[in-house]
């Protein structure tokens, strides 16, 4: 992934986060308190800001650290499938989705380690 696609896929998915957080917060209130996944709803959105912003900031460097690609596309997954699965499983309360978020979880784990290398890697200057 690129750095323009990786800094607009993040203001993408930090519109998303804000919108996200703000239905929670009320319009899907009464969803949430019926599924009694509130919490549940509050951690994907706080994952999903974290990993918003830590994107970004892989798209701003990435420019200095072109090997941050590989940060940018675990990321990016690892948003979609731990939030993803989180706000699902908060919507439906269908359980079975808590068995697809440690795989995004692992993904984004993976983005941080990618990036420690991509800096552990990269020559002195």
């Amino acid at each position: 992934m690129n750095q323009r696609t990786t800094l607009i896929l993040a203001s993408l998915f930090g519109t998303l986060a804000v919108v996200f957080g703000a239905f929670g917060a009320h319009a899907l209130k009464d969803i949430l308190t019926t599924t009694g996944r509130s919490e549940t709803f509050d951690l994907a959105v706080r994952y999903h800001f974290y990993h918003t912003l830590a994107l970004l900031a892989t798209g701003i460097l990435m420019e200095k650290f072109p090997k941050l690609k590989t940060s940018s596309w675990l990321f990016s997954g690892g948003i979609i499938i731990f939030s993803g699965s989180l706000y699902t499983l908060a919507l439906t309360n269908q359980t079975w989705w808590g068995a697809v978020t440690p795989f995004g979880g692992v993904l984004l784990i993976s983005g941080w380690v990618a990036l420690g290398l991509t800096f552990l890697k990269s020559q002195k200057k």
